[in-house]
């Protein structure tokens, strides 16, 4: 089976995990490939990352800290095409990628996400359980088929970026 690439390292800043790649990312070989997802835009436009790039350039994500990875790797048109057997397997690659690589801060692309990791309601935000030491965070997706506007994502992704300075701030003044 053909997926993308986890672009991950060991004690990054943050880890972005998203449900799934679409066949159209897979086919380009990049994260968030799609015309109508506006992970990249608001990614910037919120601060998480200084400088606008495309999902051309989505390894770039590692230069800030920043990792990408997903829930189950299986490549589908949309999340409905996904059994509970790909999630029950996705949650324990991810837990074991999440514990190997023990990001400062996670978050969760999208509810279903986070719930189908979980498996437990949650709302938007921070959550109040650490995840092998991160702390975690919901955003609402960013597919073009989440009906949320585009400022309530952002502001959920500004949440997200001052969590990330305030948990790096932490952590220096822990280590000085």
């Amino acid at each position: 089976m053909r997926t993308l690439p986890d672009h991950l390292r060991k004690g990054m800043k943050l880890v972005i995990v998203g449900c799934n790649p679409s066949e159209s990312s897979v086919r380009v070989g990049h994260y968030y490939a799609g015309r109508t997802n506006l992970f990249w835009p608001v990614l910037y436009e919120s601060g998480v990352v200084p400088e606008p790039f495309d999902y051309h350039d989505d390894k770039r994500v590692i230069e800030f800290g920043i990792g990408l990875t997903d829930l189950v790797k299986k490549p589908t048109k949309g999340v409905e095409e996904l059994s509970r057997e790909d999630f029950a397997e996705g949650r324990i690659v991810l837990s074991q990628k999440l514990e190997e690589f023990a990001p400062h801060v996670v978050a969760f692309n999208g509810k279903i996400v986070y719930e189908q990791f979980s498996q437990r309601k949650c709302k938007f935000g921070l959550q109040k359980e650490l995840l092998y030491g991160a702390r975690v965070y919901v955003l609402p997706s960013t597919s073009g088929q989440n009906a949320l506007g585009k400022g309530e994502r952002v502001k959920h992704f500004r949440k997200l970026a001052q969590l990330v300075t305030r948990t790096e701030k932490d952590r220096e003044t822990k280590t000085s």
